[in-house]
């Protein structure tokens, strides 16, 4: 039996909070398991920004990336990994092409309920003699009333930026006046021009790591500390079956291994909405009581991946899921087959096993380490980035103190006091 040790980098950028509780709590478990006749040990590294040579040989085995979307040099070292065969979070090539267009045009041929969409050309373009931008737009460029499509979409509807681009940001538009003045703001970038979905009554928004799926109740009107809701029982048992199906879907047609995907409820269906997102808020300053399952779940999710020698797969598997496309299949019976695609390429029954084998203890683990002062501290640390000076305290005892919540609720679903000990009732 050889010793192994499993190096899992992290490559961060503005994060504070998760990567600390992350490191905290892989320490804690202090773990060193029997794996293929191996036994295989963690260690945490956070990834540094250097001159590389194409042809050196990584020492990770697995890296979580949180740059790729925007920081060019770790994009392309996270790629020349992938080929190294290191297991990365997420698929660098997937988040760098696959803009929201592409994720509309993909679920509506999988048969999703995605609002009506549609693509408009930029209001203005570069004409700085450097392209012949001014000769192609006068050419091809069909000289097309806004006002009709925006006709043929419905009122109300959104602009939005067709590669996401949330910095920007969407507009509500609810005439022909309001799409023509915001249309003309819209400069140089392209746009979707999206129907509303009308008569929903809930928000939600799924946070997907690996085959493991968090709904949450979401209200964007609300402050950024205050959207991501502490409610239950929101869905109903088919409901939440479908939300985490959609998400497991998406995220494995895309290669993804950590994504959110937001959802209208409708009494018809659940609407996706927008679910490119594969670098998710995952911070405690937002998630707040949700905090403490991302980073339990990414924990369980990478080092599965780290110590099982999960392999990268480089190519998605589109055929796989269009070749199941039957319209003639209730929709709920097509979820489960695409559910089964995505089920298959995160190997849900392994790492189910390997959590029940090796992470029996993560759960008290956490409940404990959530408690802690060095928490406090993670999140103060976090609250000082963000606030101004004389909100900071309030804010740490109102972060920590949902986190606290979380303890109680999932000691109480675990038989466990919120000290982390066992409670008489589940002694007995």
């Amino acid at each position: 039996m050889a010793n192994v040790t499993r190096k899992i980098g992290l490559s961060l950028g503005a994060d504070l909070c998760w990567p600390a509780a992350y490191e905290e709590l892989v320490r804690r478990l202090d773990l060193s398991i029997d794996v293929g006749g191996d036994q295989v040990s963690f260690e945490v590294e956070r990834v540094t920004v250097e001159p590389y040579s194409l042809r050196y040989e990584p020492s990770y085995d697995l890296v979580i990336d949180r740059l790729t979307h925007w920081f060019p040099i770790s994009r392309e070292w996270i790629k020349k990994l992938c080929f190294d065969g290191v297991y990365t979070l997420n698929n660098p090539w997937a988040i760098q092409s696959m803009e929201k267009h592409t994720t509309y045009v993909a679920m509506m041929k999988l048969g999703l309920p995605i609002p009506e969409t549609w693509m408009i050309p930029a209001k203005e373009y570069d004409n700085d003699g450097q392209w012949d931008w001014d000769v192609t737009v006068k050419r091809y460029n069909r000289l097309f009333d806004l006002g009709s499509v925006g006709e043929a979409i419905g009122y109300p509807a959104f602009l939005k930026p067709y590669d996401g681009g949330g910095w920007v940001g969407v507009t509500r538009v609810t005439d022909e006046a309001s799409l023509r003045a915001a249309y003309d703001k819209s400069g140089k970038r392209v746009h979707h021009l999206q129907a509303a979905v009308r008569d929903w009554d809930l928000f939600i928004r799924c946070i997907g790591i690996g085959p493991q799926v968090n709904i949450v109740r979401y209200d964007p009107d609300q402050p950024l500390h205050d959207r991501y809701r502490v409610d239950f029982g929101f869905l109903d048992g088919p409901g939440y079956q479908r939300a985490t199906r959609i998400t497991r879907t998406i995220n494995a047609f895309f290669g993804w291994d950590f994504n959110s995907c937001e959802l209208l409820r409708t009494a018809e269906d659940l609407h996706p909405i927008d679910f490119a997102n594969a670098c998710p808020d995952s911070q405690v300053t937002s998630l707040h009581y949700h905090f403490p399952w991302l980073v339990t779940a990414m924990v369980r999710w990478t080092l599965f991946c780290a110590a099982t020698g999960r392999k990268k797969k480089l190519n998605l598997e589109w055929d796989r899921f269009f070749a199941a496309r039957d319209p003639d299949l209730d929709y709920d019976e097509q979820l489960a087959r695409y559910d089964a695609i995505a089920r298959e390429y995160y190997d849900t029954e392994a790492f189910a096993a390997f959590n029940e084998e090796h992470l029996g203890d993560l759960d008290e683990i956490a409940v404990d380490f959530f408690g802690t002062d060095r928490f406090r501290d993670i999140v103060r640390a976090k609250v000082a980035a963000l606030y101004p000076a004389h909100e900071v305290e309030r804010f740490t005892d109102h972060f920590y103190g949902m986190v606290q919540f979380w303890r109680k609720t999932e000691s109480d679903k675990l038989g466990l006091s919120v000290d982390g000990g066992a409670t008489p009732a589940a002694e007995e």
